[in-house]
């Protein structure tokens, strides 16, 4: 197998792994997937298996394109359509997750989007994190998991999907994404305390309102684009 596409495979298993590990991931319920857009493959867990009995080949590679599975004795996880729609739809990712995470999941079946309360929200989000609209009978019963990647498409019509790198499907949970599986993973495990954060906000002040602008420029900000300052240099 191409070396490039055996690395995709080893990085989008390590990162299911630690999706379980991080708590995010409960039974099976939850996903990475990886892409190598010059090659046109996407790879993703396969559906059902259990975290503790997965090895790395056992990655299902996906074609970008088309759908088709690609050499794999395992059907890929049932949400692959809808990974693959953010994939055509966002075209600067390189990871996405899904997962069942508690805070996550609360807010997308409140049909709420999680607020920009204060620093640790805007340190990774650049205003409130979105939840989408509900899916309709029709798009539940006809390619259900394609029409959940059309509604968070949807929602970011609007919005800037690199700034705020997550969202919530109503009724269902979240998803996010990354330039990489890596950075997705991370952004999951984010979001999950953010929706916390929240919950715990609103618990103690049901009238808490957003964090002044400025201040969410100024933690986006130092975090991420050209001027950023937050860490070491890369070298």
């Amino acid at each position: 197998m191409d070396k490039e596409i055996q690395a995709l495979k080893q990085r989008v298993y390590e990162q299911n792994i630690a999706l379980a590990s991080y708590g995010l991931a409960v039974l099976t319920w939850g996903n990475v997937s990886g892409v190598c857009r010059e090659k046109g493959i996407m790879a993703i867990k396969p559906s059902g298996v259990p975290y503790a009995e997965m090895k790395a080949d056992d990655m299902v590679l996906v074609s970008l394109e088309s759908g088709e599975v690609i050499d794999s004795e395992y059907r890929p996880s049932s949400d692959t359509p809808t990974h693959l729609y953010m994939y055509r739809a966002f075209p600067k990712i390189g990871g996405a997750v899904h997962t069942h995470s508690l805070y996550a999941v609360a807010w997308a079946q409140a049909g709420k989007s999680i607020p920009a309360f204060g620093t640790t929200h805007a340190d990774a989000f650049y205003g409130d994190v979105p939840v989408t609209r509900a899916l309709t009978k029709d798009e539940v019963e006809q390619a259900y998991e394609a029409n959940t990647g059309k509604v968070i498409a949807e929602t970011f019509s609007k919005l800037d999907y690199e700034a705020i790198p997550a969202v919530l499907v109503k009724n269902h949970g979240p998803f996010t994404w990354g330039p990489t599986p890596e950075k997705a993973v991370e952004n999951a495990v984010t979001l999950e305390f953010v929706a916390r954060a929240a919950s715990e906000t609103l618990r103690v002040n049901a009238q808490t309102e957003r964090v002044d602008s400025y201040l969410l420029d100024k933690h986006y900000f130092r975090k991420h684009g050209k001027n950023a300052y937050y860490g070491q240099k890369k070298k």
